[in-house]
């Protein structure tokens, strides 16, 4: 029988006797800590030509070297003092992992964006990797250590209220919450600030397929639509014939809800590219798919290798409370997938999973794939463009969002509880992340060692 909500604060608030609040500042490292290890063991697994794209990346700044960083934190968060309050969990909640998109009703939403890394584990694990990305985006821009902790302070005390209103709100209540753009707006606090909401929504709403097809296709002799071939960013593979293709997107569709199968069933494969995307996920099998409707009409969609979550492989929640929808997945493509839809206010229609192959090794071992659209009216902030106020509003913009993911998991109340209405909790995730980000200076160093020591191979500014 479910906790009741009174069962769940009075859990939250004697968890206090076992962990104080305070005892959150806290860094504890390993001994054997090793980025440079957790590094290469990763890339064992990644499309080795692209593994020094992927060191490029990260090694552009320290706030990019933590965006590709998510399995070496929840090795550092696992580590450390934790809360046994478990939420269904993003896994890699920092700042540019957040962005507009729309509904299926064309709406454009403001929530989190990226959960290949979903699952269940402490909910402040979220908040310390948000409240961290904050404080080094914040050294990044060249902001005061003072500005760049006012900024997480707006971010933790945040996220404090929000998951204090939504525990005011009934189950259904938090379920159907959503934040549009336009409520976006009138969450921030000045001119400028709004000016630039509605020049980031403005952009969002031209991101479309047609946009999309002009930018990155051509016809070909026969006048057939055809992907660009940009390498090393884009460009087409023979990992699979488009018959084997037309089984794999059979399978795809047969994950979807019935609307969306129906609506797919009329759309044609008509061209495949592996294209590289992100920071930590460059190397991975991502490809994009085009398809044409009955009419012509183009549809892009997108096809992304999902392994283990790192709360699994570093974080060791392997063992958690399994009370939750990720209890039942089928795959690491399903995982992906149920945690998008728990913790996204309105997901993807075209959000489904197969069970894969990897076509460029011999044998085709098995890997595990979600699949969603591509670039349907994408936003984000760019954050070099933020005054150290605008920092600050975006991170508790993020923080007001990640609450209302984690409302969604019954022991966001007992969370709730726990946090309380005094400074205590924010302050000293303040105190953490501003550690956090000393550590993510240090490894940004030592990975550039090892470059110029050639022990990881590099390719800049791709």
């Amino acid at each position: 029988m479910p906790s009741t909500v009174a069962d769940l604060r009075a859990q939250g608030r004697a968890a206090r006797d076992a962990l104080a609040r305070s005892e959150h500042a806290a860094l504890p490292l390993a001994a054997d800590r090793d980025p440079e290890r957790v590094l290469v063991d990763q890339h064992a697994t990644r499309l080795q030509d692209l593994v020094a794209v992927r060191v490029g990346r990260m090694l552009q700044s320290p706030f990019a070297l933590f965006r590709g960083s998510a399995a070496q934190m929840a090795a550092d968060l696992a580590h450390g003092p934790s809360t046994t309050q478990h939420v269904v969990a993003c896994g890699d909640a920092h700042l540019s992992n957040f962005g507009l998109s729309a509904s299926p009703e064309r709406a454009l939403l403001f929530d989190l964006d990226d959960f290949d890394e979903g699952g269940v584990a402490p909910w402040e694990w979220d908040v310390k990797r948000l409240a961290a990305s904050v404080h080094v985006a914040g050294r990044d821009a060249g902001l005061t250590e003072e500005q760049s902790r006012e900024a997480v302070l707006r971010t933790t005390t945040g996220y404090r209220d929000a998951l204090a209103e939504m525990a005011e709100l009934t189950a259904l209540e938090r379920y159907f919450l959503r934040v549009d753009a336009e409520a976006v707006e009138a969450l921030v606090d000045d001119k400028a600030s709004r000016r630039l909401t509605r020049e980031v929504a403005r952009k969002a709403r031209r991101r479309t397929a047609d946009r999309v097809l002009e930018r990155i296709t051509t016809r070909d002799a026969d006048g057939a639509l055809r992907i660009l071939d940009e390498p090393p960013i884009t460009r087409h593979m023979d990992h699979a014939t488009l018959d084997e293709l037309d089984v794999l997107f059979a399978d795809y569709r047969a994950t979807l809800r019935e609307d969306a199968r129906l609506l797919l069933s009329q759309f044609t494969l008509v061209d495949v590219v592996l294209r590289v995307v992100g920071v930590g996920s460059v190397g991975t099998r991502c490809y994009v798919l085009l398809l044409v409707g009955p009419g012509g009409e183009p549809l892009f969609l997108q096809a992304k290798e999902a392994g283990r979550s790192v709360l699994v492989s570093h974080g060791g929640m392997a063992d958690a409370d399994t009370a939750y929808p990720q209890a039942g997945v089928r795959s690491e493509g399903h995982r992906v997938v149920c945690a998008q839809r728990v913790l996204q206010a309105q997901s993807d229609p075209f959000l489904g999973w197969i069970e894969g192959w990897a076509g460029d090794l011999p044998g085709r071992p098995r890997v595990d794939y979600y699949w969603r659209q591509f670039r349907d009216m994408k936003g984000s902030v760019e954050l070099d463009d933020l005054s150290p106020s605008q920092l600050g509003q975006y991170g508790a913009l993020c923080a007001r969002m990640l609450a209302r993911a984690h409302a969604q998991s019954p022991q966001a109340h007992a969370a709730s509880a726990y946090l309380g209405r005094s400074d205590r909790m924010p302050e000293a995730l303040a105190d953490w992340a501003r550690s956090y980000a000393d550590v993510t200076e240090a490894d940004h160093a030592t990975l550039e060692t090892a470059v110029a020591a050639g022990r990881l191979p590099v390719e800049r500014d791709v």
